[in-house]
């Protein structure tokens, strides 16, 4: 039974979410195509993870029977994170631009699960190679040719972090000028924005579903 992380991060509620709407119609499509299988969803937005501590970075690198009480509690909590992303066959990540980059909830996270010697940098690492697909969605245009384009540290730091680092698969769903139906100025963009808004659609559905056919192969 193959199991789908579903991470979010948005501070908005689905319906006002570009990101949240993107990775639901994934994991719709990976619940259509794969009903034995097991979903863990975590809301960073609504349920948020501890920030990385010294007690949480130190003890990664002690020997367990010299750990403080301290040490103790707050690594345990490091490594349930972990666990759970180790136990993922695919993950699929929530990631909204804000102020060029992303929720310093989804940030946390990363700095909890990305564990040098066990989820890093490791050839041994159980998430090697493990497909995440992340949906980062912006209220802008920052791709290549655009004025903005060396703004965008949202692709290339979770690029670094989750493909460098981790050796995850990464893919990238990027629903852009999201902004532009609330924003006066954007007005004229609000076409493209739907385009890209329906594109990201089909790609959430595309990809969640050669997902499952990776795994069933």
């Amino acid at each position: 039974m193959a199991t789908l992380l579903h991470i979010d991060s948005s501070v908005f509620p689905n319906e006002a979410s570009a990101s949240r709407s993107v990775t639901d119609a994934f994991r719709r499509t990976w619940e259509e195509q794969h009903p034995q299988g097991k979903v863990i969803y975590r809301d960073l937005a609504a349920d948020p993870v501890a920030h990385i501590t010294a007690d949480a970075h130190t003890a990664a690198f002690a020997d367990p029977a010299t750990h403080t009480p301290a040490q103790v509690a707050a690594f345990a909590e490091r490594v349930r994170l972990v666990e759970e992303l180790e136990q993922a066959d695919a993950v699929v990540i929530g990631a909204p631009m804000y102020n060029f980059s992303i929720p310093s909830t989804l940030k946390a996270w990363l700095d909890n699960v990305a564990m040098v010697g066990r989820t890093a940098m490791t050839e041994e690492s159980k998430v090697k190679g493990t497909p995440v697909t992340v949906v980062a969605s912006r209220g802008g245009a920052y791709g290549p040719g655009t004025p903005r384009e060396g703004y965008e540290y949202v692709q290339n730091y979770l690029q670094a972090l989750l493909g460098d680092m981790l050796a995850m698969d990464v893919d990238f769903i990027v629903p852009e000028l999201t902004m532009a139906p609330q924003n006066p100025a954007m007005a004229e963009l609000v076409p493209l924005f739907e385009a890209s808004r329906e594109r990201a659609h089909q790609d959430a559905v595309v990809k969640a579903k050669g997902v499952v056919e990776r795994l069933a192969a």
